[in-house]
């Protein structure tokens, strides 16, 4: 299949394990193209209160600085026993963006006194935004459970306190099984399956 004859997706993210997921199932359709490779230089602000207002906040400014189809992603982990929490603010649980062994350790604190099984699920939305087309929006889910300790040295965020469906964490498992049962890929299949029905 010749690539460049495809309708090209700018991905909100220069992430390039994400760039990854979104072309393995949507490279047959699209040229997956990152934020960055679009000439996109942006710090988009997500002040949604949802994973799915996040997700479409930054599809909708790739969309409008580019006039072309955009998707996002936006994702974390919600604890049943914390209501939900920490939810949107995943990446900030502790207070500052992206320190995973602080957020990992204020996660342990919060749910102490929890006893087992500390059920919860990663969530990931998916928004796709294209020019004469009504945004699609869907989320996927990961049910597992919150450990008492880290295992394993792969992944990132909460991966080593999160024990999946395999009975490993997400640290754990290889990046290929991860791949196979991730919130993020059952969101994009989620998307690729209303492209679908839109089609039929």
């Amino acid at each position: 299949m010749d690539m460049s004859t495809l309708p090209r997706l700018i991905v909100a993210s220069n992430n390039k394990n994400k760039l990854k997921e979104f072309a393995a199932i949507l490279g047959h359709r699209y040229q997956i193209v990152s934020m960055r490779d679009a000439g996109i230089d942006a710090d988009i602000e997500e002040d949604g209160t949802t994973f799915e207002a996040n997700a479409l906040i930054k599809a909708e400014y790739v969309y409008r600085v580019t006039g072309e189809a955009a998707i996002a992603d936006d994702s974390g982990l919600e604890v049943d026993a914390l209501g939900g929490a920490p939810g949107v603010y995943s990446a900030r649980y502790c207070g500052r963006h992206g320190d995973d062994e602080a957020n990992n350790d204020l996660l342990l604190e919060n749910l102490k006194d929890v006893p087992a099984p500390r059920t919860g699920r990663y969530v990931a939305a998916i928004a796709l935004v294209r020019p004469g087309h009504e945004a699609i929006v869907r989320r996927g889910t990961c049910d597992g459970e919150i450990l008492f300790e880290r295992r394993g040295t792969g992944g990132f965020g909460y991966d080593p306190l999160f024990q999946c469906e395999t009975g490993e964490t997400f640290a754990e498992v290889s990046m290929e099984t991860k791949n196979a049962i991730s919130h993020r890929k059952r969101g994009i299949e989620a998307v690729l399956t209303a492209l679908e029905e839109e089609e039929a």
